[in-house]
């Protein structure tokens, strides 16, 4: 329990954005790292909390953004966290597709050959 409390405790860093927004110019807004993230080709950022606790975010398309900046302990532990995310991700993702589609002996299998003929086409039954 001791580690749980040293880790909050710790100073995770903070980022600046820099977002063009519709009723204002270009917006320069720092927060706590813990307070951005990146999803979904948007920017989200925690603005507030209500009253009941719930954050409030404001999501930013990422064509508005100019910029972010973060500072981070060590770039390498970020490079790390961003590499491991996309191994997470092609591992999910090779799950769902197989792929490679060896055969228990390691052998290849035949492709399925399917035959086509092709008709010749009137110029009438043309759609163009």
């Amino acid at each position: 329990m001791v580690d749980e409390d040293l880790e909050l405790e710790r100073d995770l860093g903070e980022a600046t954005i820099v977002y063009e927004d519709p009723d204002e110019d270009t917006v320069r807004k720092t927060v706590p790292n813990e307070h951005i993230a990146y999803f979904q080709d948007h920017w989200i950022i925690k603005t507030d909390e209500d009253e009941e606790g719930h954050d409030i975010v404001r999501r930013i398309p990422s064509k508005r953004v100019h910029y972010v900046e973060r500072s981070v302990e060590q770039f390498e532990e970020e490079v790390e966290t961003l590499i491991d995310q996309v191994q997470s991700f092609a591992s999910d993702l090779r799950t769902k597709i197989p792929v490679g589609g060896s055969t228990e002996g390691g052998e290849q299998p035949e492709p399925h050959r399917i035959d086509v003929e092709r008709e010749p086409v009137d110029d009438e039954d043309r759609l163009d």
